[in-house]
């Protein structure tokens, strides 16, 4: 099925985000005969990993290689199902009303209220903050951002760029920019030396066993196309006045500056927390990926009744792995709902179990590998900490020694958190930060409480909102 024109009033499931997740869910729950609307922000399914694989002008399949060119074969499968599909929709609030939910949704500009009895939610990972002195100067962007103008419009970077930063992903992005013919004048590696192999030899032979050991030496041998590499840096600093003009950075006991006109900066992707965290569900910290991660069981569901969450959002796992999963938390949906019995979702779910280990094997490896430093997670003086609000790492500090205990009572002294990212940016530095100042674990810190609206909204669009006796007298008895 296309996009749909009209939302209907009411469906048994709502998926939200059309990465390999969503789309495997909506698929796998339609097959089941469950009413679904799968909704997204972006124009077109395929979430970050496959954007744009319907209208990317980069017809050359080795440009971006095979692993890319899967995502078409989901976007044909969701198409092609019962769901309805809802693009350019940012569902921003939930209330629990029944044994259900009502979703408020906008879809270019218009609001919308949804009935669902069951939501999955499959937002995917984001790009780890990379908080170093100068990273908000114009001209200093991330990697994802780079290859999000790869795919949509066929854009590369032009003389005097570097790139630093470690990570699978950009590994990945690298050896798209050599198969387009693009080099890059250095690549600063930030992986630290001791962490390359020594941390992570213990889970070699889950690695080696892996369908990551051949992708990933191909990769590597790819990426080393497009720059030279200088490995073991220490630390880094982009340099500038109103756009970055110089890097600099330490390696091999010395410090050196680069002239750019730009940097890309990656280091990892964790999940993408915020709705699950304002729904209500359950986090941890994984001490292994220094994230938080979604408290879920082994059918995706979380501590929120009615609650299923799947792919990278419910803990990073890759493309393929969150494909499978999405399979899983459809059939777990589909199983709350009515449609099947425990039984008969375990005997269906066993291949999507199976294959999901099969490509959750050798993960363990790569997050050890690429765990980053201490020193880029954890600024330090007038380095920028939250974007939206400009607030520092200095002014985090004073705030903790003048007794602020955590992130959220940190809002009140210095609006970190309040802006239009609402954390996504500062969430995890905050929380690093705090912990390490008061001697703690950010575990035992916590992170942001976040509260509906999840995105920012016009007054318009709220003004907009149709009212029904049961929203007008529902209270949010989500669990906190």
């Amino acid at each position: 099925m296309s996009a749909v024109d009209a939302l209907k009033p009411s469906y048994e499931l709502a998926v939200i985000g059309a990465g390999p997740a969503g789309m495997a869910a909506a698929v796998a729950a339609a097959q089941r005969g469950v009413a679904t609307i799968l909704f997204d922000e972006q124009a077109s399914p395929g979430g970050q990993i496959y954007r744009g694989v319907t209208t990317t002008p980069l017809r050359r399949r080795e440009l971006l290689g095979d692993d890319y060119w899967h995502g078409q074969g989901l976007v044909d499968a969701l198409l092609g199902c019962a769901a309805d599909y809802a693009p350019r929709s940012i569902v921003w609030a939930v209330t629990r009303i029944g044994d259900g939910f009502e979703l408020a949704v906008s879809r270019d500009g218009v609001a919308h209220l949804v009935r669902v009895a069951h939501l999955i939610v499959a937002t995917g990972a984001q790009e780890r903050p990379f908080p170093i002195p100068g990273w908000t100067l114009p001209g200093v962007m991330t990697v994802g951002a780079a290859q999000i103008l790869l795919k949509t419009a066929g854009l590369v970077p032009g003389d005097g760029t570097v790139v630093a930063g470690s990570g699978p992903l950009l590994s990945l992005v690298l050896a798209q920019f050599a198969a387009a013919g693009v080099s890059v004048d250095a690549v600063l590696d930030t992986t630290p030396r001791d962490r390359r192999w020594r941390a992570a030899w213990r889970d070699v032979i889950g690695f080696a066993t892996s369908p990551y050991l051949a992708k990933g030496v191909a990769l590597l041998r790819r990426a080393r196309a497009a720059g030279r590499v200088v490995r073991g840096v220490e630390s880094l600093e982009a340099i500038g006045g109103h756009r970055i003009e110089r890097v600099r950075y330490r390696a091999g006991g010395q410090t050196i500056e680069l002239a750019c006109t730009s940097l890309l900066l990656h280091q990892g992707v964790v999940p993408n927390i915020n709705f699950a965290n304002a729904i209500g569900c359950e986090q941890r910290w994984d001490e292994v990926q220094a994230c938080f991660v979604p408290v879920v069981d082994a059918w995706g569901a979380s501590s929120v009744p009615g609650v299923t969450l799947a792919g990278d959002g419910a803990g990073i796992a890759g493309a393929r792995a969150a494909e499978a999963h999405g399979r899983i938390a459809a059939l777990n949906a589909a199983c709350a709902i009515g449609r099947i019995d425990p039984a008969q979702r375990d005997a269906a779910g066993a291949p999507a179990q199976a294959d999901r280990a099969r490509w959750l094997r050798g993960r363990r490896f790569l997050d050890v590998m690429y765990r980053p430093a201490p020193q880029y997670r954890i600024p330090v003086g007038d380095t920028v900490v939250c974007r939206c609000e400009e607030v520092t790492a200095r002014q985090v500090l004073e705030s903790v020694r003048l007794g602020c205990t955590g992130p959220n009572q940190m809002k009140s002294f210095l609006r970190c958190g309040m802006g239009p990212c609402q954390g996504r940016f500062c969430g995890l530095t905050v929380s690093e930060l705090i912990a390490k100042e008061r001697g703690s674990t950010p575990a035992e810190i916590g992170h942001y409480r976040l509260r509906f609206p999840i995105k920012p909204i016009t007054l318009g669009e709220l003004a907009s909102l149709p009212q029904t006796e049961a929203s007008e007298q529902a209270v949010v008895r989500l669990p906190k």
